[in-house]
């Protein structure tokens, strides 16, 4: 037996990964891919069969954020050509959800930049979550607002959110070198906090940003150390007007690696392929799909992604189905009715990336 199956059956009976192994994964040759896809698959259609979990992305706050996390459009210092506003209304945060969900999406999650929010920032997303809850009260609400203090994730979930997403982002060891703002320490805290609140807690990476092999298995080790329900993988987006701007370093076969290497090690857990999916994994995204379990619906933060109704057509075309699908009597896909919201996306992206 080889060593992908090895590590798929090692996964299928829940048993963690060593470093070492999970190093072998990263460390693959490109003629082995479709063999490592086809074992870790094996692990994903054993825990999550051919469901695909439907996320929508809605930005309430955008730009002008005191934090200098180099990879981030909105950054301070950040040139990057975005969009900026305050907080929307909750009834704009509802008509914005509503594309997502009418398209299958299980889960909205809502998003303001900032180091944090305020206790008055707390009252306003917490209207806004209600009135999602009220319009959609079997769609799951995910919070995503950056650092927390005491009590607010208390009052989160009082609102009616189930989850709170907080990326650890890159491995401890080499956090200062994407951010000196604040530490990898207040990430894991923020994170504690929503599990200890009774919060789903959600949270991953962003691959690409100069990270070493042994890097990003100490981050796998770390996410899985604090028990996260939901991984998201992000691939870089190397904004124009930011620190990381023309950093290219991904292939579509480093990023399947990478999905793979973290299928093995959250074999139960959700595994989301999220921003840069489109431009990094290009013509092989339906690989992605069979080992990820999990993806966003159209646009990103600042940044638009795939058109809905192609990512629709991709699950259907990849021989999945949209989870919760039946249930709610949703087509197939609507080739019609989701289209990404233009942005400036402040991206330069060449034609060998």
């Amino acid at each position: 037996m080889d060593l992908y199956d090895r590590l798929a059956d090692k996964a299928l009976r829940r048993e963690l990964l060593t470093r070492d192994e999970a190093l072998a994964v990263l460390a693959g040759r490109d003629d082995e891919l479709l063999e490592l896809v086809t074992a870790a698959s094996r692990v994903r259609r054993h825990f999550f069969g051919n469901r695909v979990k439907i996320n929508y992305l809605v930005n309430l706050k955008s730009g002008l954020c005191p934090e200098d996390c180099t990879y981030c459009s909105q950054r301070v210092g950040s040139t990057a050509d975005i969009l900026k506003y305050t907080w929307l209304k909750p009834e704009a945060a509802v008509a914005a959800a509503a594309g997502g969900v009418a398209n299958g999406a299980k889960r909205v999650c809502l998003v303001g930049s900032g180091r944090g929010p305020t206790d008055g920032d707390i009252d306003r997303v917490g209207r806004t979550i209600s009135a999602i809850k009220e319009s959609y009260p079997e769609v799951e609400v995910c919070a995503c607002f950056g650092l927390l203090s005491e009590g607010q994730a208390e009052k989160i979930r009082d609102a009616g959110a189930d989850a709170y997403s907080h990326n650890l982002n890159t491995a401890g060891s080499r956090y200062a070198d994407i951010c000196t703002t604040h530490e990898y320490t207040d990430r894991v805290s923020t994170v504690e906090q929503a599990k200890a609140a009774g919060l789903s807690p959600c949270s991953g990476f962003i691959a690409g940003m100069g990270e070493t092999d042994e890097d990003l298995v100490e981050l796998a080790f770390a996410l899985r150390g604090i028990d996260t329900d939901s991984v998201p993988v992000n691939f870089l987006i190397p904004f124009s007007g930011t620190p990381l701007e023309g950093r290219w370093s991904l292939t579509p076969q480093r990023c399947l690696r990478i999905l793979a290497m973290v299928r093995f090690v959250f074999p139960d857990v959700e595994v989301r392929i999220a921003g840069g999916r489109e431009i990094h994994l290009r013509s092989l995204q339906p690989l992605g799909l069979h080992l990820a379990n999990s993806i966003f619906l159209g646009d990103y933060l600042t940044s638009e992604g795939q058109e809905g109704h192609v990512d629709l057509q991709m699950i259907a075309d990849a021989g999945f189905v949209v989870e919760g699908a039946e249930e709610r009597s949703l087509p197939e896909h609507r080739p019609d009715s989701v289209r990404t919201r233009k942005r400036g996306a402040g991206t330069d992206i060449p034609a060998n990336a």
